[in-house]
């Protein structure tokens, strides 16, 4: 967190703001491409007080100022190596090119200042011309009815005009009071005067700003200006419109409600960033030292939260550190964009929408963007409810390189329709903070405070859920690391595979592709989400599968008629890592695998996710016997993921010819996908002899991990059962899917070595 702290001096020296000042105006004082092409290197590192007689000034060439302006429009902060390419490339030193892009970044911060200076004076310019048209007509009243002077009376016009100024506040102070109380969470208290002191104060706040790091310097002070909130979202962002049509959410229409919306997004923004700087003793960490839980206490007694506590919900607080290979401003940009989200957690992030843009940020960066999303995020099993939240997302740059996104659940500040649905789960102030390191990584501190209702929670899922392991800022960090594993594992520039020979560059793309919407899928049919399933038989543990069907019409990459979806959840008398295992053994898998009717399999394709062996998109072919030609014409996609959070292991049948197209980077979206597999996690219970009772693990500590003594494993499928989709679903079927399931749950348990 040293760019933090670091941050706190930025302004505080005058003298070397005043450098900087003066810097910027002798940079400004030259025009065109002259800042970029005036002084090499050489001549910018000249020790001071030596003469400056006789200087040589090094124009570059149109041909490298086009190259230079094109590197930079790609990357405006390039590291040491793509410097060094590029001015070997140029046939420059790497100091001019590095003093080079130092101009171009400054000149294009001087020209951002001088956009938003602009469009500040005319906003002041605005307002003073309404502010003398208000003076004028005060001093020259006219009657509405007879458009005469007015007759007062004996009452003074002075007094009048207070009279009806004082009604329109009483009128405006009880409805800012009543919508006030919804963000607070509870009643305002009475105000007294003529002007209630608390009011002023919310206005001012609401009209000046607030400091995105008030509370985290000494005493409370707040850092210079050009930190603050109001720096980052200027007032006309307030009563302008958004630049993304809103889609029927309702009370987002006026100045007033837009300003609540930025004064909620402004606190849980000082709130994450207070939760992402404070140590012991509000997070305590874990014994491995992987994850840090937050003291709810601690956090009471330290912290103003920014929304309040639900009575019946429970607490889970959680933050890690890691690093990832996407740079800070990208990674931002990734946040904001809903789908792109979506995409970069998709064994977490269900769906996820962009519902409003209250504000679209500034000079065309994502700095102050402010918009309303809503989000399902699962664990893969159906005895955990989907999550819902509908929330503010606020995004903020804190110094060059450094920014911070912020999630905070809107049912504080605005009652929303069907509020049951997205009640079930409220998101505190969570989000990250990132920063670029100088080895080119950044830095994430990741921090998830949310509240959920754990009765709808099976007791068996309980303990995983209060550990943090099912939805915890770990889980966060972990999956986006190993998605950027991935992808850069099917980019054509990561060099050839030991399968050259079988599937080219672009088939990697396809069959990648093809995998996951294989896994997608098959975590629509156990979490019931995607698709509409209409559920034909609840299920519990040890009380058959939970079976859903939906009447699929044949469109791009679907089958025609109805499809089943089968899935249940049990306890594992075996770790996580060493279920993982034994479900990937090539010799032990026809126990419990349809798909191999019994005979033993043997890989074909392999492209690996990562440097862990476990994580890869295979393409597996069965050893036929008896001479069934069919089997030969079928293949099997198999997608495997893991990792300390839980494990994957996903397959569907597909036919041979259509995967030679594939492989040679055909378009895999024509390709029907019925997915079956297992997910796996740890079951976390306080001891090593499983679940015995729900009662038993009230009040005691989980512990996760290989430390625990057993796995929590779900089992799916998805059948054609008929190929019409008027066709009605029979009891024999219901039967018959009951039957399949509990025979491969049977068949892995026997597979189990005994101790």
């Amino acid at each position: 967190m040293e760019g933090l702290d670091e941050m706190a001096l930025v302004a505080g020296n005058s003298e070397t703001g005043a450098m900087v000042i003066a810097r910027e105006e002798d940079f400004e004082s030259k025009s065109g491409s002259e800042p970029m092409e005036a002084a090499s290197g050489d001549e910018q590192e000249r020790p001071r007080g030596k003469s400056k007689r006789k200087q040589k000034y090094h124009r570059h060439t149109p041909y490298q100022i086009q190259e230079l302006e094109g590197s930079f429009k790609e990357n405006p902060h390039p590291d040491e190596k793509q410097r060094l390419e590029l001015g070997k490339r140029l046939s420059l030193e790497n100091k001019q090119v590095k003093f080079w892009f130092q101009n171009r970044r400054t000149q294009m911060k001087t020209q951002l200042e001088r956009h938003e200076n602009l469009i500040l004076k005319q906003e002041n310019d605005k307002l003073r011309i309404e502010n003398i048209a208000i003076k004028e007509a005060m001093r020259n009243p006219i009657c509405r009815g007879c458009g005469g002077g007015p007759i007062l009376g004996g009452i003074s016009f002075e007094e009048n005009h207070l009279r009806m100024e004082n009604a329109r506040l009483k009128e405006e102070l009880s409805r800012m009071s009543a919508l006030a109380g919804k963000f607070l969470g509870r009643p305002l208290p009475p105000l007294a005067g003529p002007f209630p002191p608390a009011m002023s104060n919310f206005n001012l706040e609401l009209a000046v700003g607030r400091n995105g790091f008030v509370g985290l310097g000494p005493e409370g002070a707040a850092l210079p200006m050009g930190f603050d909130f109001g720096a980052g979202v200027p007032n006309t962002m307030l009563a302008g419109p958004s630049t993304k049509p809103s889609i029927g959410v309702p009370g987002l229409n006026t100045p007033f409600e837009k300003s609540l919306l930025f004064e909620l997004a402004s606190n849980a923004m000082n709130e994450l960033l207070k939760l992402t700087q404070i140590n012991n003793p509000l997070w305590i960490r874990s014994l491995d030292g992987s994850v840090e839980a937050m003291n709810v206490e601690e956090y009471t007694r330290i912290i103003t939260p920014c929304i309040d506590k639900t009575p019946g919900l429970r607490t889970e607080g959680t933050r890690a550190t890691g690093v990832s290979t996407i740079n800070s401003a990208g990674f931002v940009e990734m946040m904001m964009d809903a789908n792109h989200w979506g995409e970069m957690f998709p064994g977490m992030i269900v769906k996820s929408n962009t519902l409003d843009v209250i504000s679209s940020g500034m000079g065309g960066s994502v700095n102050g963007t402010l918009q309303l999303m809503h989000a399902e995020i699962q664990v893969i099993s159906p005895l955990v409810p989907t999550r819902q939240v509908r929330f503010l997302r606020f995004c903020k740059q804190h110094g060059d390189g450094l920014w911070a996104v912020v999630d905070v659940s809107i049912d504080a500040i605005q009652e929303v329709p069907n509020a049951q649905t997205f009640m079930h789960c409220r998101r505190h102030p969570s989000g990250c903070v990132v920063q670029d390191m100088p080895n080119g990584y950044t830095k994430i501190i990741w921090v998830e405070h949310t509240e959920f209702d754990e009765s709808s929670i099976h007791h068996l899922y309980r303990p995983l859920l209060r550990s943090g392991m099912g939805f915890g800022a770990q889980k966060w960090v972990t999956a986006l690391q190993r998605q950027c594993d991935f992808l850069a594992t099917i980019m054509p520039s990561a060099g050839p595979t030991e399968d050259h020979s079988v599937i080219t560059p672009t088939g990697k793309t396809s069959m990648a592709k093809l995998a996951q919407r294989m896994t997608r899928n098959f975590s629509a049919g156990v979490c019931a989400t995607m698709h509409n399933w209409e559920v034909v038989q609840v299920g519990n543990v040890g009380k058959g599968a939970r079976l859903m069907i939906r009447k699929s019409v044949q469109s791009l990459g679907e089958p025609s008629g109805i499809v089943l979806s089968a899935a249940s959840s049990v306890w594992m008398p075996m770790q996580q890592q060493q279920l993982f295992d034994l479900l990937q053994n090539e010799e032990l898998r026809s126990r419990w695998e349809l798909l191999s009717h019994g005979d033993q399999m043997h890989q074909m394709v392999c492209i690996a996710k990562g440097q862990d062996s476990g994580n890869k998109i295979s393409l597996l072919s069965a050893n036929a016997s008896g001479g069934n030609s069919n089997q030969t014409n079928v293949l099997i996609l198999q997608e495997t993921s893991n990792d300390a959070f839980g494990s994957l292991i996903v397959s569907a049948a597909v036919d041979k010819s259509l995967m030679n197209v594939v492989m040679n980077g055909g378009d895999s979206a024509c390709i029907t996908i019925l997915p079956s597999g297992f997910a796996i996690v740890p079951d976390c219970f306080p001891d090593s002899s499983g679940p015995s009772s729900s009662n038993e693990m009230v009040g005691k500590e989980s512990s996760c991990g290989a430390g625990s003594g057993g796995s929590l494993l779900t089992v799916g499928f998805q059948i054609m059962i008929y190929d019409s989709p008027d066709s009605k679903l029979s009891a024999e079927s219901v039967e018959t899917v009951n039957n399949l399931i509990s025979r491969t749950i049977q068949g892995i348990k026997e597979a189990i070595p005994c101790n």
